[in-house]
């Protein structure tokens, strides 16, 4: 049987969903730092290829027949 589940099948005081290793808290600023960083990368480049994406979308449905 998987360990998760016999821990759970063992009652809810001895269930851990993270390892014990002391920790308590994640690296908050390190996932805010990367979410901001993709955030500003996926800004970046929509507004690079932005109008040729348009370009693109528009000649594409032009190209379709009612």
């Amino acid at each position: 049987m998987a360990p998760w589940l016999t821990g759970w099948l063992a009652g809810p005081g001895r269930f851990r969903l993270r390892p014990a290793t002391g920790r308590s808290r994640g690296d908050v600023p390190g996932w805010v730092l990367i979410t901001l960083m993709s955030a500003v990368l996926v800004a970046g480049l929509l507004a690079i290829a932005g109008p040729a994406l348009a370009k693109m979308f528009n000649e594409a449905m032009d190209q379709v027949h009612p």
